[in-house]
């Protein structure tokens, strides 16, 4: 939902981007379910979102193939409260944590925001992993090549250009998008 005048706060709006997936149930319903809700979310505007991407597993090889997008945001949300925001999605949309890189309905990552670097105990930023996944960068790269990674020091289109060609052929796009 765009910010309105109920949004006057100390604090002005950042760029914010997050990762999606899901390899469970309908993945691409699931998330265009996933931004729409964060688009009706208070203090989170849905700026761009990429196509939606097919790729293998990463952990257990025995389930099914993910689907992944990745999406700017303006919010003037903290990091941990729009974390909230995004766990609070993922268990009304019935994400249940099982297994690490198990299967999943819904998996909601902030990837970037605004250049913070943090190490909490329930939120690292930039996302830990993000400069190693394919699917991760392949869908930021078309919504933000310029992405800044805040401590590796690179774009977001640079981080894509350094993984293995071979890994990054096996994240292709489908034809369904989020509208």
């Amino acid at each position: 939902m765009p910010l309105g005048p109920a949004a006057i706060t100390a604090m002005p709006p950042v760029l914010a981007y997050l990762g999606l997936g899901a390899n469970l149930g309908d993945p691409p319903k699931q998330l265009a379910e996933a931004l729409a809700r964060l688009g009706a979310a208070e203090e989170v505007e849905v700026i761009k979102v990429s196509a939606f991407y097919r790729n293998p597993p990463l952990g257990p090889p025995d389930q099914p193939w993910y689907v992944n997008a990745a999406a700017q945001l303006r919010t003037r949300l903290t990091p941990e409260e729009l974390l909230r925001v995004l766990q609070a999605i993922e268990t009304d949309m019935g994400r249940v944590k099982k297994e690490r890189w198990g299967p999943r309905r819904i998996d909601l990552d902030l990837l970037l925001y605004n250049g913070v670097v943090l190490a909490g105990p329930g939120l690292v930023l930039p996302h830990p992993e993000m400069h190693r996944r394919a699917f991760v960068l392949l869908p930021l790269v078309e919504i933000a090549p310029e992405a800044w990674h805040p401590l590796l020091g690179k774009t977001a289109a640079e981080l894509l250009a350094a993984l293995d060609p071979a890994e990054v052929a096996l994240v292709r796009p489908i034809s369904q998008r989020f509208k």
